[in-house]
């Protein structure tokens, strides 16, 4: 009766000293808790407005569909260069292998949660000397008569043999580990987004470089029609000087007009060939022609009709979504580096077959466990604990103002461009009227100059005039076309 109280007794004893053991590290770590500094929660975005036009008072809820370049440009041979330059861009590709490295990175910060469990196969001999602890050890065992002769040691090379596993798992109690795995998804996802920037940067370049030849070509077609005019008009002056109505100066006037307009032509034909070499080079094929329209396709009026909301329209950018989901990450960096200052706690262990001879590896008696649990807390190096979370707050404060400024880039660019294309209307509709108007009177100079009622000069000027606004008209398309392009980067890209 007496030795089951004591039993009791010591168990009580037992219990209690575990348990006071506990109350000190449960403790040291609120102590430890309670010293560590705050991560900055002082990240207050500026309110988006309610409208894009400050004099429209409707807004709209409707979220934003996403764009798609068949429907937004509606040229199909441009649209076969952009799939082409998805395909075979070298950036692009490039920027894709990234991606794939950003998805290994998420992939170990995951696994980083998980215990680490390692096999284990180990094989030594070991020669002690006589007077070592094990040496000793080792000669006075082998003449106990507590052991039978598999236990007995060799003790000129004693062997070890380990067969088994060994565990161990940093119990994520202050989501260092987790906070770590957030950070990388949360970069995964800009990654992404950086992917969906350079693709509608690659995607408006190689828009632009196409408006650029469709416009060099039309040029190209009104260098063309100019020079049979200008070559039919020296025709009847040179006939009017063969018999005394006009002077060798008025010949000599159109011919160096001619020879002007044949030397731009000629450099017309070097840009195009220039710009299609460089959107031979994004499309990442070495030469050949590009096939295009001989005209500029219009579209993207359905987007500028759609009534949409400021906030979805903004959060669908590329690089507004790449720079929140970076000021994700770098908060969770922020969060993960406090964790530091907690003590970590550790738990592992091992199991397998353990002994000195390979003969007995296997045997039940040569089976070995262990289970291990450590407590780790920073004293002396906290200064570097400190400098790390310092520099991770800072992060996080940068990340925030690149996030603010991207915001307001989007917003300022998307307000500017909405309605920029109506401008452009009546810019080609007045400038084409200008055109009608030359025309007829490149024709009343011919027949009045026949007559005799204008002089050479008045030719040559009409003729200059209407060449000019020509020019000038398809150098207003391509601003539109451009102002096209603009807007497609504002609200997103996309190509699906």
């Amino acid at each position: 009766m007496k030795e089951i109280l004591n039993q009791y007794k010591n168990a009580d004893v037992q219990f209690l000293r575990t348990t006071k053991s506990a109350v000190v590290i449960t403790g040291i770590l609120l102590l430890t808790a309670c010293s560590a500094p705050k991560v900055s929660t002082k990240l207050d975005a500026a309110k988006l407005p309610e409208n894009f036009d400050a004099q429209r008072k409707e807004a709209s809820n409707e979220t934003f569909i996403p764009l798609k370049t068949e429907t937004f440009f509606k040229d199909p041979k441009l649209e076969a260069l952009l799939k082409k330059a998805i395909a075979k861009n070298p950036d692009y590709l490039i920027m894709q292998e990234r991606i794939l490295i950003a998805n290994s990175h998420l992939k170990v910060a995951k696994l980083a949660l998980l215990p680490s469990l390692d096999f284990v196969a180990d094989a030594s001999g070991t020669h002690y000397g006589k007077y070592t602890m094990e040496g000793v050890g080792n000669y006075d065992t082998n003449f106990s008569q507590n052991i039978t002769d598999k236990q007995k040691i060799n003790e000129n090379v004693t062997p070890n043999f380990f067969l088994g596993a060994k565990v161990s798992w940093e119990a994520d109690i202050w989501g260092k580990l987790s906070n770590r795995k957030k950070a990388a998804q949360q970069r995964f996802f800009a990654s992404q987004q950086g992917m969906r920037l350079l693709q509608t940067r690659l995607l408006s370049d190689v828009a632009d470089l196409y408006f650029k030849l469709v416009a060099l070509d039309k040029q190209k077609s009104i260098y063309d029609n100019n020079l049979k005019t200008q070559e039919k008009a020296l025709d009847i002056v040179s006939a009017q000087r063969s018999v005394g109505k006009a002077t060798e100066l008025a010949v000599q006037q159109f011919n160096a007009q001619n020879n002007n307009i044949h030397a731009e032509a000629s450099e017309l034909k070097l840009s195009i060939d220039q710009t299609e070499k460089a959107l031979l080079t994004l499309l990442g094929e070495y030469g050949g022609k590009i096939d295009r329209s001989t005209d500029f396709l219009a579209g993207h009026l359905e987007v500028l009709n759609q009534k949409i909301s400021v906030d979805s329209i903004i959060h669908k950018r590329p690089d507004v979504s790449e720079a929140y989901f970076e000021l994700l990450a770098s908060n969770a960096d922020a969060k993960s580096a406090r964790a530091a200052f907690f003590p970590t706690v550790n738990l592992g262990g091992y199991a397998g077959f353990n002994s000195f001879s390979f003969n007995t590896l296997f045997d039940a008696g040569s089976f070995a466990w262990q289970l291990l649990g450590g407590l780790t807390a920073p004293v002396f190096n906290k200064g570097q604990i400190k400098q790390e979370f310092y520099v991770s707050n800072r992060r996080q404060e940068i990340s925030f103002l690149q996030y603010q400024n991207a915001v307001t880039t989007a917003f300022n660019e998307l307000s500017a461009l909405l309605h920029r294309n109506e401008a452009y209307e009546d810019v080609l509709k007045y400038k084409l009227n200008e055109i009608d108007h030359l025309e007829i009177a490149v024709n009343v100079s011919n027949d009045l100059y026949l007559s005799g009622y204008a002089n050479y000069l008045e030719i040559i000027n009409a003729q200059k005039n209407k060449l000019q606004a020509e020019l000038d008209f398809v150098d207003i398309q391509l601003r539109n076309a451009n102002s096209q392009v603009l807007l497609y980067k504002a609200l997103g890209g996309g190509i699906n």
